[in-house]
């Protein structure tokens, strides 16, 4: 019954996104026009601590960025993912191993495959949707906000 795992019902979605307060974002990038980087910014304002997760930053947005999600040494709420959908497969024993209660795969992106390892091992599974715009439109957000898609470029 893994597909119960994956996260399609608004209320569901509220209910995660409120017991959330760590969020790793894989494919994290300092580029301020960029939809990582602003949805990232987003979600420290809304009060999130953010966990940037790229090999090739040290710091970004004021936080410790780490390489990869198997040296993070603590524990993470959401695992955010911005990376193509045939690239989501690369992390897929690291978020096993950390076990989020959240693995995310940003607009734009989906990978089935993965998401039902993930989901049969009890992590729960959200598909090609915003988490800015999400919580924008589960918390009535005062600002107007529209989901930066992303759609990596062939090879992140």
């Amino acid at each position: 019954m893994w597909q119960k795992n994956i996260i399609i019902d608004q209320k569901e979605l509220k209910s995660l996104l409120k017991e959330t307060r760590v969020i790793a974002i894989i494919g994290l990038k300092n580029d301020p026009q960029g939809p990582s980087y602003q949805v990232a910014s987003y979600l420290q304002k809304v009060g999130y601590r953010i966990i940037p997760v790229n090999p090739k930053l040290t710091q970004l947005l004021g936080e410790k960025a780490y390489p990869n999600l198997k040296t993070i040494t603590q524990p993470v709420d959401i695992v955010d993912i911005f990376r193509a959908s045939h690239r989501v497969k690369v992390h897929t024993e690291e978020v096993l191993e950390l076990r989020p209660k959240v693995a995310w795969m940003q607009a734009g992106i989906e990978n089935w495959e993965v998401a039902k390892i993930w989901a049969q091992s009890g992590i729960k599974v959200v598909m090609n949707r915003c988490i800015m715009a999400e919580h924008s439109i589960l918390f009535g957000s005062k600002e107007r906000v529209f989901c930066p898609v992303s759609f990596p470029k062939k090879g992140e």
